[in-house]
């Protein structure tokens, strides 16, 4: 996306060589605006881009006025435009985009108009990485096994998405078993500058996963999107944003030796957690900052949205283009980055004060006072410190239902359930460990954390120690790059022996595919009734998220996942206690084992080399032969195969017409989910393996399909009548409606106990409109659109909320259904709602953004809520019944 024509800032358009007058960028020191200075890095990066990109028709002088004058308009709600140079993609988020995208060139030819006007305007990269499972550990052939069933279970969607690469421009899909995402984002897809269409620009994106934050550790802006508003920007639309806050969080000290970048990041994110930053920036200053290398940088910066800001943005600075350098990007590209961004200022040195902007609030952590610690046992905002985990896990054991509660009664704290594995004893208690896994971009992207681990392997094994042979124990890489340090460093032996050998090249564990347990152990956990404990260096950790029989999941370092698996249980105090007892008996201890920051940084700076990174990404689009062998159709229309269970024409656009509908008030609905606080994406959003008792069971087991071959939530992405049987299906939902936890509801008229669906489709055969009831964050955790898709399919028309994470309510605009927020200090507990009432909500005309609404109830009592359309741009699309209807009708225009 270069710059617009007619566009009334050309006059500072310069060439950066004056030796090269065609290779130009807009000079925004030359504005002459004394406010530019001030700007938060951050917010230059929108800036600029409303400059280049001002048309005075989707982008405006005003809006380039409004963000110059970013810190008088802190107090007020100033809607910006901001087009993202490129889009990214994962496979399950992508699937769903690229269906809706094939799917929006047949409603297009139905109404008239071109089809191929559907096609990716602004650049899009897909990675697949998110479709292969832990199906077999602890073999030699583990990766192979693991690669090829990925293959078998999912080739209809892998023929789908080639067939979606030779069929849209722009589009450039990344082969499974390259690495994930954000990874291969931060060491090969990252531009940092652009240089397009004779323009440098900062490279900035959104992606269709909430974890495109990391890519913000070296300095380029960008977060995470609902997929159907990525959608629209792939099509060419500008972001229509409230132009943020932007908190300062400086950053001073050094850690001491023994932390990783792990414990500064929980830290951090517990923090900032307090702190409230939901909706705004973060961007990182300071000389503690200068300290951190662009790996901890990414660590940090991926773990946004678990603090629940927007972006968390660091600065380009001379570390940034070292790390560039160290990741096998060439030299001229690096003489023009940095030429570019010192031009335009944007060009960051920690150190030097006089740099620093201004900020609308500034929060300090100083490094030293960081301490070991993971995250738990439900949410990666409740940080523990390693010292504490015996006696935080042995509280929670006891607590009350709830975010750090199992009401496990105090006389079976202490149960044991013997059980034979491989013709042996074992037993199992409550926190007893049965998954470690070293897996997710938040950490497998970090050099330190990946060799610590693999240097704690090697002293553990030299000590004699071994991890149980029960326990499900994993490495998947982020690239092979992970694969090719760690064997040339000579620790990937010391890891195999231990049980953590690769066995994949994806998300794995952290998305929810750490595929089955030994059924000796699930049988054990179930007689029981067991608390048992997943470890893992991933990013989340919600209830049912990584296994169903893990009902305890504690985030921490790559070093600590094997640490406790030697262990054996998170109820151990490792100041105290011996990790574990070597065969001659002796007593070892984790101080005795753990690497220190300088021998690990020795091996880095010997082993982390420029040519690995080279050789791995000059073969990335071609080395996996069984995609490259992959037949794919050819037609620019898709050719719908009504027999496929994973790929499916969605019934979004069935009936559209060009002519609008005005909005409709909703007239006696039902509710159909009564909801408490913190509901997130993972509750709401089909994920991770499809029961066998559920409603998306039943679905597959009519088209002729058998238990095995159900798959996951995630591989069906593409097919609504899977993913709308599977909304609101995990077995942790919390339902004020029956008092427990479990995927179902009451469908009202009847008093019948009923899986979600079953009973929205009740309601819908019923021709009667739903709507949910929810507390606060209503939404909180992974940018899912099925979050929103599945409800709409479900039937319901509002969601009625204390508050709302920032994706998630996005998009339930972008499908059409109205977030409702309560009046400060009200919520459904004090205005009295049991959630068996009638509600009717009133829709006014003309309809302004954050509008309050009347909800009148059938038992009498009216009240008000907020409308949360933010921007007039949302209230568009709501008109338009959602933003892709919006788009088809843009796209049929003669």
């Amino acid at each position: 996306m270069s710059a617009t024509v007619n566009n009334p800032f050309q006059h500072i358009v310069e060439p950066l060589d004056p030796k090269d007058p065609t290779q130009q960028f807009y000079n925004l020191s030359k504005l002459g605006d004394p406010r530019y200075e001030r700007l938060p890095f951050s917010i230059r990066v929108l800036l600029e881009s409303a400059v280049r990109n001002c048309d005075e028709f989707l982008v405006k002088s005003s809006d380039v006025e409004s963000i110059l004058n970013w810190k008088q308009t802190q107090t007020q709600t100033v809607e910006v435009p901001f087009r993202p140079a490129r889009v990214i993609l994962q496979d399950f988020t992508g699937v769903p985009a690229v269906v809706d995208f094939a799917a929006m060139r047949d409603a297009v030819m139905k109404l008239g108009g071109d089809p191929e006007k559907i096609n990716p305007v602004c650049p899009a990269d897909l990675v697949i990485d998110h479709s292969i499972q832990v199906d077999f550990n602890r073999k030699s052939d583990s990766l192979q096994k693991n690669q090829d069933l990925e293959f078998d279970r999912n080739r209809e969607r892998f023929q789908f998405l080639k067939w979606g690469s030779k069929a849209f421009r722009n589009m450039r899909i990344i082969p499974p078993g390259s690495g994930i995402v954000h990874q291969v984002n931060l060491e090969y897809l990252a531009r940092v500058v652009f240089n397009f269409d004779g323009y440098f620009y900062p490279d900035s994106l959104v992606g269709t996963d909430s974890h495109t934050t990391m890519i913000d550790g070296l300095g380029v802006l960008g977060w995470g999107v609902g997929g159907i508003e990525a959608e629209a920007v792939m099509l060419g639309q500008p972001i229509s944003m409230v132009l943020p806050e932007v908190v300062g969080y400086k950053l001073s000290g050094t850690p001491n030796q023994f932390i990783t970048s792990t414990d500064i990041v929980l830290t951090v994110t517990k923090h900032l957690r307090q702190v409230g930053v939901v909706g705004k920036f973060v961007e990182f200053f300071g000389p503690g900052v200068s300290q951190l290398s662009i790996a901890d940088r990414a660590t940090i910066a991926n773990m946004c949205p678990e603090y629940g800001a927007t972006a968390a943005f660091f600065p380009v600075d001379e570390v940034s283009v070292q790390y560039l350098e160290q990741t096998g990007r060439d030299a001229e590209k690096l003489a023009y980055i940095t030429k570019y961004l010192k031009a335009v200022s944007m060009f960051r040195d920690y150190n030097n004060v006089s740099q620093d902007p201004d900020f609308t609030r500034i929060v300090e952590l100083d490094l030293t006072t960081v301490v070991p610690c993971c995250s738990g046992p439900k949410r990666p905002q409740d940080r523990i410190a390693v010292s504490d985990m015996k006696s935080d896990f042995e509280s929670c054991l006891g607590a009350k239902q709830g975010f750090k509660g199992f009401q496990i009664p105090p006389e079976r704290h202490n149960t044991a359930v013997p059980f034979q594995f491989n013709d042996k004893d074992y037993t199992l208690n409550h926190g007893s460990v049965v998954i470690a896994a070293i897996t997710s971009c938040t950490n497998t992207s970090n050099p330190s954390v990946m060799l610590g681990a693999g240097l704690l392997a090697k002293k553990a094994i030299e000590c004699g120690l071994s991890v149980k042979p029960y326990i499900k124990t994993s490495l998947s890489p982020g690239s092979g790059v992970v694969t090719y340090y760690l064997k040339e460093s000579g620790v990937m032996d010391y890891l195999f022996q231990l049980g953590f050998e690769v066995v994949g090249y994806g998300c794995m564990t952290c998305i929810g595919n750490s595929g089955p347990l030994p059924e000796p152990v699930v049988e054990a956990i179930t007689q029981g009734d067991l608390v048992a404990s997943g470890v893992l260096s991933g990013n989340r950790n919600f209830e049912g998220r990584v296994h169903p029989n893990t009902r305890a999941n504690y985030l921490a370092s790559p070093p600590l996942v094997i640490a406790y698996a030697i262990a054996g249980t998170v109820r151990i105090d490792f100041d105290k206690e011996p990790i574990g007892t070597n065969s001659e008996g002796k007593e070892v201890f984790l101080r005795d084992i753990w690497p220190t920051r300088e021998e690990i940084q020795a091996v880095e700076r010997e082993f982390v080399i420029p040519t690995m990174f080279k050789e791995v990404y000059e073969k990335i689009e071609s080395v996996n032969e069984r995609w490259n062998s992959l037949v794919a159709p050819s037609d620019k229309l898709y050719p719908w195969d009504t027999n496929s269970t994973y790929i499916k024409s969605p019934p979004f656009f069935d009936g559209l017409t060009m002519k609008l509908q005005p909005p409709q008030s909703i007239h006696e609905a039902y509710v159909l989910l009564n909801l408490g606080d913190s509901v997130t994406t993972d509750h709401i959003s089909p994920a991770g393996n499809i029961a066998r008792n559920s409603s998306a069971a039943r679905y597959l087991t009519s088209r002729g399909l058998s238990a095995r071959d159900y798959n996951s939530y995630g591989s069906r992405r593409g097919n609504d009548a899977v993913m709308a049987r599977g909304t609101f299906a995990n077995i942790r939902l919390f339902n004020k409606f029956l008092n427990k936890q479990a995927p179902k509801t009451i469908h009202l008229p009847t008093e019948e106990t009923m899986d979600v669906f079953d009973a929205a489709e009740r309601y819908i055969q019923s021709g009667v409109p739903l709507v949910i009831l929810a507390g606060k964050e209503y939404g909180s955790g992974s940018s899912r659109d099925w979050a929103a898709k599945g409800p709409f399919l479900q039937g319901i028309k509002a969601v009625v909320a204390e508050s709302y994470e920032r994706i998630h309510r996005s998009n339930l605009v972008g499908m059409g259904v109205i977030p409702l927020e309560y009046l400060a200090g009200d919520s459904a507990e004090s205005l009295g709602l049991s959630g068996r009432e009638r509600y009717t909500i009133l829709i006014p005309e003309p309809l302004t953004p954050r509008m309050l609404v009347d909800v009148k109830l059938d038992t009498g009592k009216t009240f008000q809520v907020r409308m949360r359309f933010d921007t007039d741009v949302e209230l568009t699309y709501f008109q338009h019944g959602g933003i892709l209807n919006y788009m088809i009708r843009k796209m049929s225009e003669n």
